[in-house]
């Protein structure tokens, strides 16, 4: 399966925006096909999206997310209609888009959704049969990969809570992936560099939200 047409998406991460948290949401983001949360949102801001935009959402945890959330539609362990890429390989199915994920930063505290960085290498190498399954059956390994934690050297930052993955940093080396989205490092400062290009891959802090446009006949 291949793209057939341009794909608007959606990013979203760390802070809830008023922007989109809004009843003009429709009108504002009507193009939108795909909306994707690199974590630390509620579960009720990732259902307001799916319900107003009428749209697929994918998203991964953030340290700071809730095992469970409690509102005034009751309970959930995950946010109602969408699709949890921890450690999975999927196709969307209405795109073509692969995407793949890994939730958490790195081990600063007993906190959930928290490892060191070896059992980030773990999980990254958990993923690697899909990658090659994806090159057999599509040509490529991987279209977005989305993870809470940056990876290492890239808009991460010194203390423990905030460096970045050593294991992302391999994996964008060796597959490529057209985006790698994440969030966890908060901007507070317009300056603050907020994408990079490494090799064939755009790396991107979506904290707030970002809009993204893939081009389906680019030649990867």
């Amino acid at each position: 399966m291949s793209y057939n047409k341009y794909m608007n998406i959606l990013t979203v991460s760390d802070v809830e925006s008023s922007l989109i948290y809004s009843h003009n949401i429709k009108q504002r983001f009507r193009d939108i096909d795909l909306a994707i949360s690199c974590g630390d949102l509620s579960y009720f801001y990732l259902e307001y999206i799916i319900s107003t935009l009428d749209i697929p959402l994918y998203y991964v945890r953030g340290n700071h997310a809730k095992e469970i959330e409690h509102g005034h539609a009751g309970t959930r362990e995950a946010p109602w209609g969408a699709i949890n890429l921890h450690r999975r390989v999927v196709m969307d199915k209405k795109s073509g888009l692969l995407l793949s994920g890994i939730q958490g930063c790195l081990r600063y505290n007993q906190g959930p959704y928290q490892y060191s960085q070896q059992q980030m290498w773990l999980l990254v190498m958990l993923l690697v049969p899909g990658f090659l399954r994806n090159k057999s059956r599509y040509g490529r390994y991987l279209d977005i990969f989305v993870s809470h934690a940056p990876p290492w050297g890239i808009h991460d930052d010194t203390d423990r809570a905030h460096q970045g993955i050593k294991a992302f940093l391999w994996l964008n080396k060796v597959f490529q992936p057209t985006y790698h989205l994440h969030g966890h490092v908060h901007i507070y400062n317009p300056l603050t560099i907020s994408k990079t290009a490494m090799g064939k891959t755009l790396i991107y802090n979506t904290y707030g939200y970002r809009r993204l446009v893939i081009n389906p006949n680019k030649k990867r």
